[in-house]
């Protein structure tokens, strides 16, 4: 992965004319826009990634552990799902400034040739090898073993891919690129749901295979095809602030710590409304067939998704504004969770499936813009974004946790979703603390 040798300083591509180069490709401050081209490969890989995460979870994680022990499935969901994303809490900005420090040789191989590509093949690959073990597993250890082996790989992966944003895109294209690149994340529900049960049907040694292919397709074109800029050996930051430099920069950067803890409450909150998702529609809602309510939902929550991303994105673009609608979108969630809450009844999940989706698309492509706005370091940008992941990760720790007493409480399901609206109003509102970005 990493060697000694050094390779050449390349000068900054997108500087003017004649300008003399002020230091490496891989370290610029972009200031030429992406092509759509380049953005699609990158919503490819990304696409194959949240499949990968997303189908596991809503589908073959419940059916796998629900034949291994229908009595306790609840509390064994959450501690296969609770265990995994606690490993990806530190596998995430691990992998990711591993990658800050990687220095490859230049080769006849693009995807050898730069820091970032060789992380994200060589995830996919061995991730699409873990799901294949995975789906083999009829015991509850094994399936928390092989999902761990999964989230690692794809934690790794994750941290390359989201670093392609603040390595290549000019902040005033975030908001829009940042909007078609987490399109996939809606995409990937429906997208993975349909593979899983309309190729591998009820056999789910199947579907995750099905998923480990599609991984891989979807990852090759991007790392093959797109530049990747190698780091100079003499540029690789010291291996020293590792570690030590993550609480330094929580310490350091106030604006950053607030984007995390903004972060972490929706993501808290929507760990908090999916994790038994099927087991709401099937015991709450009584659907008789809630595996195909749940690719209905995600179709409904894909399109909200779709076109609240762009859409706010570009106009999060044009007016230069992040805080506005990131506070909106916590707004909506929040809305949405208290519905669920009030009323769980069939049209009622339908409404809030197209009202999250509005909500989570504006979140997704704006926050994610604002997020690139506050990042310490151009030499560190993998590993802070790591460090953001966290936010991502742990509250699928915390999530189970929670929600388990929670549902099977006399509060149960009612209970659940009120503090899921509670929670991510309050990230919302916390958004307001961020002074570096209007």
């Amino acid at each position: 992965m990493s060697t000694t040798g050094a390779a050449p300083v390349d000068p900054v591509p997108d500087m003017a004319p004649g300008a003399a180069p002020v230091g490496p490709a891989a370290l610029a401050d972009p200031v030429r826009p992406v092509r759509a081209g380049w953005v699609a490969l990158l919503a490819a890989a990304n696409l194959g990634v949240w499949m990968a995460f997303f189908a596991p979870v809503q589908i073959l994680l419940p059916r796998q552990v629900e034949l291994i022990d229908a009595a306790y499935k609840e509390a064994l969901l959450g501690w296969v799902t609770g265990l995994g994303a606690l490993v990806a809490i530190v596998a995430n900005p691990l992998a990711g400034a591993l990658s800050d420090r990687t220095v490859a040789r230049r080769g006849r191989l693009r995807v050898l040739t730069g820091r970032r590509h060789v992380w994200t093949l060589g995830g996919a690959v061995l991730a699409a090898f873990s799901l294949v073990l995975l789906g083999r597993q009829q015991g509850i250890l094994g399936v928390a073993i092989g999902w761990v082996c999964v989230q690692v790989c794809l934690n790794a992966m994750l941290a390359s891919l989201t670093a392609a944003v603040p390595d290549r895109v000019p902040v005033a294209q975030r908001g829009a690129v940042s909007g078609w690149i987490g399109l996939p994340q809606a995409v990937a529900g429906v997208a993975g749901a349909s593979l899983v049960i309309g190729l591998a049907q009820d056999d789910n040694a199947g579907g995750y295979l099905v998923l480990a292919v599609a991984l891989v397709l979807l990852a090759l074109p991007f790392t093959t095809l797109t530049e990747d800029h190698p780091l100079p050996v003499e540029h690789r930051p010291p291996s020293a602030r590792l570690l030590r430099g993550v609480w330094r920069t929580f310490r350091d950067h106030p604006d950053f710590t607030w984007a995390f803890i903004t972060r972490f409450l929706v993501q808290l909150g929507t760990a908090l409304a999916t994790l038994y998702l099927l087991y709401f529609l099937e015991d709450q809602v009584h659907r008789p067939h809630p595996e195909r309510d749940i690719v209905v939902l995600l179709l409904l929550n894909m399109l909200s998704v779709g076109l609240s991303a762009v859409l706010v994105g570009r106009l999060s673009d044009r007016t230069g504004r992040r805080k506005i609608f990131v506070i909106g979108a916590g707004v909506l969630l929040g809305t949405a969770a208290l519905l669920l809450a009030a009323l769980p009844t069939w049209p009622v999940v339908v409404t809030a499936a197209v009202v999250l989706g509005i909500g989570y698309g504006a979140y997704m492509a704006v926050d994610a813009a604002l997020i690139t706005q506050v990042l310490p370091r151009a030499t560190d940008r993998a590993k802070d974004l790591g460090v953001i992941n966290i936010a991502n990760a742990a509250p699928q720790v915390l999530g189970p946790a929670l929600a388990a007493p929670i549902v099977v409480s006399p509060g149960g399901y009612p209970l659940l979703f009120s503090v899921t609206g509670a929670v991510t109003l309050l990230s919302g509102l916390l958004v307001t603390r961020i002074r570096q970005v209007p």
